[in-house]
């Protein structure tokens, strides 16, 4: 029997698993907590070589897993999102400035309105397997500008 059959069929078999067996808040976000936040600036930088820089603040608690910030940005197209890096995040119950920089075509943003959505994830260790586990998470419409 070829092996590429058998092993796409064990991994298929293997990821089905590990969806039919997760909690249902690794898909979810998790409520809120009212002492865990992030926020965006209004304001997003733009250069010349499509170089975009993002920031905010956040706050989160109790973390037993690595932690980020994540950031993405869209503009025109509401479905299609450009992902902006990822910074690792302390959960101490602090607020701490976050910032987000990633590279884009240049043609595919312009200065102008745009709409952020920013999230604190951690990936929790579960049995093994890091699951994901949504601290805060927020869209919120900024004006991109040239750097």
């Amino acid at each position: 029997m070829p092996v590429r059959p058998v092993l796409a069929a064990a991994l298929g078999s293997a990821a089905l698993l590990c969806v039919a067996t997760a909690p249902a808040s690794a898909s979810a976000p998790a409520p809120a907590d009212p002492t865990e936040s992030v926020s965006v600036a209004a304001t997003g930088k733009l250069a010349d070589d499509g170089t975009v820089t993002l920031s905010g603040t956040y706050t989160c608690t109790d973390a037993t897993g690595p932690v980020f910030i994540s950031s993405s940005i869209s503009q025109d197209s509401p479905t299609f999102r450009h992902g902006i890096g990822g910074t690792q995040a302390v959960c101490d119950g602090a607020v701490h400035d976050w910032q987000n920089t990633g590279k884009v075509s240049s043609e595919k943003l312009a200065p102008g309105a745009a709409n952020v959505e920013a999230t604190v994830l951690e990936l929790r260790p579960s049995g093994g397997l890091p699951l994901p586990y949504f601290h805060a998470t927020r869209k919120q419409d900024i004006t991109l500008a040239k750097a």
